[in-house]
């Protein structure tokens, strides 16, 4: 299986299935004497495990990562971080009857067509628990950002419908759904419930910001930065659509709407969301992204199994009715990953 890694100076490799005995990853590239403690990297990981609402998958992952090289004495020593977390509440007896069923929403029937096996336990490295060890290699990339002044953040702007009328950042802390809306995050969390009751699921649009980003960052040609970003984010499975800037409006706009005039002072406005020609121009960078709805529902689907015969699923186990707001720690690091390696990029020709 090829296309575990991600990044050309700041590299990192993700490894591991959702119900074997753990994943991790290698980052590759990191520069030296940076402070880098699993504490650092644990506080992300927090934000992605479950049970932070009310219809989250009961599954209770400690998620502790460990750190098995690349650190002396608290800092960074320029050879490859290798982070590993053990997978501790792994039950795959809900999954034992769906060996031999295609899971509609998921990749079993595209995994089992591409390497004729699969592992259906969870999904295997399909799985969303994938996204963990994303999220470790992160906040190692938001390590080497913090030393430019760089911040990447993001929040719910979206779920089921209900949008966000007001964006405070400090109202997006103070409620579980990450949402800059306090009254929103009211209306989203109820609909949730609601949903999750009726044994459904809710897609969303998570929004990203990255703020003190430099100027000139990104490659002009195939590695443009908006084209790595969205490479980067639409490798998260439950993502379906990424815009940048004025996005999608952008093709309902004339040109002297959307062109973002240039003063002594910078740019009056940020339609074009920090980047020009794939380089960035200093100003914030602003993206946003599509979430699906969860796959795994209670409610019944039709499918088929592995000999093609037609049937009705409804899915046990233990799942999120929406991947808000625990995909919003993933978005973070794969922004900061982009961001780290060019970064790097551009320091190099720089010198």
């Amino acid at each position: 299986m090829s296309g575990n890694s991600t990044g050309i100076l700041f590299k990192v490799t993700t490894w591991g299935e959702s119900h074997g005995p753990g994943l991790g990853a290698i980052v590759e590239g990191c520069p030296p004497l940076i402070p880098l403690s699993e504490e650092d990297i644990q506080k992300d990981l927090q934000r992605r495990k479950p049970g932070q609402i009310q219809s989250a998958s009961s599954r209770k992952e400690e998620d502790r990562v460990e750190i098995l090289s690349g650190v002396f004495e608290g800092r960074t020593t320029g050879t490859p971080i290798a982070l590993i977390i053990h997978n501790k509440d792994a039950d795959s007896s809900a999954y034992d009857r769906l060996k031999d069923i295609f899971r509609p929403g998921h990749g079993d029937l595209t995994y089992y067509k591409k390497y004729g096996i699969r592992d259906h336990r969870g999904g295997g490295r399909a799985s969303g628990r994938e996204t963990a060890a994303r999220v470790a290699a992160g906040a190692i990339a938001k390590k080497v950002l913090a030393r430019e002044h760089i911040e990447v953040l993001a929040y719910t702007l979206e779920l089921g419908g209900i949008q966000a009328r007001i964006i405070s950042l400090e109202a997006a802390s103070q409620n579980p759904l990450c949402c800059p809306d306090p009254l929103a995050a009211r209306e989203m969390e109820e609909k949730l419930r609601e949903t999750a009751e009726k044994g459904d699921s809710l897609g969303g649009i998570v929004e990203i910001i990255a703020r003190g980003c430099p100027p000139g960052l990104g490659e002009p040609v195939f590695d443009k930065m908006d084209a790595d970003l969205a490479k980067a984010l639409m490798s998260i499975g439950s993502i379906k659509g990424v815009e940048i800037g004025a996005g999608f409006k952008s093709a309902r706009m004339t040109g002297s709407e959307c062109n973002d005039p240039i003063t002594p002072d910078g740019f009056l406005t940020n339609h074009a969301g920090g980047i020009l020609a794939g380089i960035t121009n200093g100003d914030d960078l602003v993206i946003r992204v599509a979430c699906k709805p969860i796959s795994s529902i209670r409610m019944e689907q039709k499918t088929i199994d592995l000999s093609g015969n037609p049937l009705t699923l409804a899915i046990k186990g233990r799942h999120d009715a929406a991947v808000i707001p625990r995909i919003i720690p993933v978005c973070e690091a794969m922004v900061s990953l982009v961001l780290a390696d060019h970064l790097l990029r551009q320091k190099a020709i720089a010198q």
